[in-house]
């Protein structure tokens, strides 16, 4: 048997945190003297404080740990519990991370307003192309929506070509366009297409269903600037063009396309030109 204290220290618990679980029914004491009051344990009552430690670090309240407890978990159980919070955790940490670099886009565009130079951008026709496309569904026209959708289309995409021996003609052209107006499509969700060239005799079908054969038509005048780095921190190239338009009395004809002129396995050496097409001459 065990004094509290010496059960707290081999749990590396404190005493305080045992006198609580014994409050709760968690974990009562072995033995409690009548006279003194004091609590006594035993050695085989450690499995049981390792499970309520172990349930309460997964994220479960104290009431969901008796409960638990009580239905007799087994050490299968809690390691089949630990992996799905690993996943919850990672998953929330990756989601935590992805919404700093769009805080850390949005700060870098504020410190840059009124000093951005403009001379990068360019106005020149685009010609027309003829691509093989995947089409998703992103939630909102933001880098944090459109990054897990057109992803994963170029990898698919990228992977029937080679399946059905196809090669690009050229670089991957995403573009986006406003959903349709249904109940299934959250409010503010586009339509994102993305496509790689492809000769003439390539067909839809050679490349499996989902896969359409676009054409593309030119464009007589385009806004373009390129952007240097992950699309997650697109936000200031973006709006630079955005004001460059409007400070030379155009106005835009629809979203920017997205000409993929680098994408090496360092992402902060990726190289995207945003081309927008323009409405009107100056």
């Amino acid at each position: 048997m065990f004094t509290i204290g010496d059960f707290a220290k081999h749990g590396r618990v404190s005493v305080r945190m045992l006198r609580h679980y014994d409050a709760l029914g968690l974990l009562r004491p072995a033995r409690v003297d009548p006279f003194t009051g004091y609590r006594s344990y035993e050695a085989g009552q450690l499995a049981r404080l390792n499970r309520v430690i172990a349930l309460k670090e997964l994220g479960f309240s104290l009431d969901q740990v008796g409960t638990i407890l009580d239905e007799r978990v087994s050490a299968e159980e809690l390691r089949g519990m630990l992996r799905l919070r690993r996943a919850e955790l990672a998953a929330a940490g990756a989601a935590a991370a992805a919404r700093l670099v769009q805080v850390e886009a949005r700060l870098r565009t504020i410190e840059s307003e009124g000093s951005m130079p403009v001379d990068d951008v360019v106005v020149k026709s685009l010609p027309s192309v003829r691509l093989a496309e995947l089409t998703g569904i992103a939630e909102s026209y933001g880098p944090q929506d459109v990054g897990p959708v057109v992803g994963p289309l170029y990898e698919e995409l990228c992977r029937r070509l080679d399946g059905a021996g196809v090669v690009p003609t050229g670089p991957g052209i995403a573009r986006y366009e406003d959903a349709p107006d249904r109940p299934a499509a959250p409010a503010g969700a586009i339509v994102v297409h993305a496509g790689l060239p492809v000769a003439a005799g390539v067909r839809a079908e050679d490349l499996g269903g989902g896969v359409r054969i676009v054409e593309l038509p030119a464009v007589e005048r385009a806004a373009t600037v390129v952007h240097r780095g992950p699309m997650e921190g697109v936000l200031p190239t973006s709006q630079l063009l955005a004001r460059w338009i409007d400070a030379h009395g155009h106005r835009s004809a629809g979203y920017a396309r997205e000409l993929t002129l680098a994408c090496p396995q360092d992402r902060d050496r990726w190289v995207t030109e945003l081309q927008e097409p323009l409405a009107d001459a100056p």
